[in-house]
């Protein structure tokens, strides 16, 4: 493993896992979104609710990847460093959006096997979490729901941190996940 200290960037798995994951997610809150222009029952509706799920497992799955690729992984240094408190909201958020990736799946799986349907993923049915039972159904998809609209906001203030560190502070914190790697 390199030195944290004289490694400048993230590893290009960590950081393609990233970009990936940002574009499934945006994949993600689409196919919820886009699952009201189609009336209930119909097709079309049915194939954009089946998307969503087969996405979200994809970011279950990846988030345990990315995990384990991120704390076998230097953590390159921010260059000016940044202040302690700025160190904890970076730490406080990354746990709230890998929380987030991480529960969400899970919840929207056990939302179908309470309500007694299958998980579609990649043509496979996946095994029910828990038996039928539509109260815990309707009480997790009240939450699911919730914590999905949270996230807009979770995903947006990351997004916001990324631009004021490159364009405010003019630190190298956008940078060290960049897809483009620039030589100085």
């Amino acid at each position: 493993m390199n030195n944290p200290s004289t490694v400048s960037r993230y590893s290009p798995i960590i950081i393609g896992l990233h970009w990936f994951m940002f574009v499934l997610l945006i994949a993600v809150f689409a196919t919820i979104e886009m699952r009201s222009l189609f009336p209930r029952g119909s097709d079309p509706r049915d194939l954009v609710k089946a998307l969503h799920f087969m996405l979200g497992i994809a970011v279950l799955l990846l988030v345990v990847i990315r995990l384990g690729v991120r704390l076998s992984s230097p953590t390159p240094a921010i260059v000016p460093a940044p202040r302690s408190i700025e160190n904890l909201l970076a730490k406080s958020m990354h746990i709230a959006l890998y929380v987030f990736m991480i529960f969400m799946p899970i919840a929207g799986w056990i939302i179908l096997s309470a309500e007694g349907h299958g998980v579609p993923f990649l043509g496979l049915e996946l095994p029910p979490l828990v038996d039928k039972n539509h109260a815990l159904a309707e009480q997790v998809e009240d939450i699911h729901k919730l914590v999905g609209e949270i996230g807009y906001y979770l995903i947006g203030l990351h997004v916001l941190a990324g631009l004021f560190h490159h364009y405010i502070k003019r630190d190298n914190t956008l940078t060290r996940i960049s897809l483009i790697n620039k030589k100085s």
